[in-house]
């Protein structure tokens, strides 16, 4: 019996996700949505790619949130989007009232599920997350780590001429342009430091654009932002907790006490695995890096301050 995995929102990030997650074919997808038959025919459309994506995995489109219950993980992605000159900040008000509100029905339906928080500014909204299941911290992660490195290490592969496959580059601290935190002191390609392959301003370029990497696909769309990365980076999140990979990888956690931060979301190595995190690890960064994430721990504790109680 395949494990189920629920995914709200039905936008082009979740469909994505649910597209991928199917086609991989070891656990069933629920695409729930408020707006009645989006998610019906985002989830047909998807069912309809089975006999060439060689998958037996189901997958159903829904406004019930019955039709959820039992999930094993619950990914969050609906909210309001970016649009062309906002901020993550910008999308707080909006977007915390609705992730309380799902939050509270997939805690109800599936109280021993793991929440995968998408929903953006998406630190913030981890803090809304963990209060609105009273969930474990184990069991409420945000993705902002694995999306923030990808385009690191896609970045860093454009600028060396070598094979992405070979980066090895960390994104931690925040998931917004001021927060984030691309880690260059221990950044390499191939086992070569990336600061002897590229001169100090190429490698400043690089971390500026990754931190920009949201905002610069946003203004070339001009009319939606970034799904098809965002949705890899997520599912590879679900890979490692149903498969129970025991991956060590960019997440955002709440730390306790990893460089001196305490009970705020921010972004960490973390293993994870069936459950949820297992692990968080503080690895050795440079002091101007330290002092980053330090800096993300406090901006986060300011939204999360400036955030409508429910």
């Amino acid at each position: 019996m395949r494990q189920k995995v629920t995914i709200v929102g039905a936008g082009n990030t979740g469909a994505t996700m649910g597209q991928i997650l199917a086609a991989r074919g070891y656990a069933d997808v629920v695409l729930i949505d408020i707006v009645e038959g989006l998610p019906q025919g985002k989830a047909l459309d998807i069912a309809e790619s089975a006999p060439w994506s060689r998958t037996s995995a189901s997958i159903r489109g829904t406004n019930d949130w019955a039709d959820t219950a039992g999930s094993e993980v619950v990914v969050i992605t609906s909210g309001v989007a970016r649009k062309p000159g906002m901020t993550r900040e910008d999308l707080l008000s909006v977007n915390a009232g609705i992730v309380r509100s799902v939050v509270g029905q997939a805690a109800k339906h599936s109280p021993n599920a793991t929440l995968v928080i998408f929903a953006n500014p998406m630190d913030a909204m981890c803090h809304v997350a963990i209060e609105a299941s009273g969930f474990p911290r184990e069991r409420v992660v945000g993705q902002g780590g694995m999306l923030d490195t990808a385009r690191y290490r896609t970045f860093i592969a454009m600028e060396t001429k070598a094979s992405v496959k070979d980066v090895s580059a960390w994104v931690l601290g925040g998931h917004t342009e001021a927060t984030m935190v691309p880690l260059t002191s221990n950044a390499t390609v191939g086992g070569v430091p990336l600061t002897q392959l590229l001169p100090a301003a190429q490698v400043e370029a690089v971390a500026n654009r990754t931190k920009r990497g949201g905002a610069e696909i946003v203004d070339l769309l001009k009319t939606g932002s970034a799904f098809v990365a965002p949705a890899v980076a997520t599912i590879d999140m679900v890979d490692s907790i149903l498969l129970d990979e025991q991956r060590i990888i960019p997440c955002c956690t709440l730390l306790n006490g990893q460089w001196g931060i305490k009970d705020a979301f921010v972004g960490a190595p973390v293993l994870l695995g069936k459950g949820g995190i297992q692990k968080v690890f503080e690895i050795p960064v440079s002091d101007a890096e330290r002092e980053a994430i330090v800096a993300a721990g406090v901006a986060v504790k300011e939204l999360v301050a400036a955030t409508p109680k429910g």
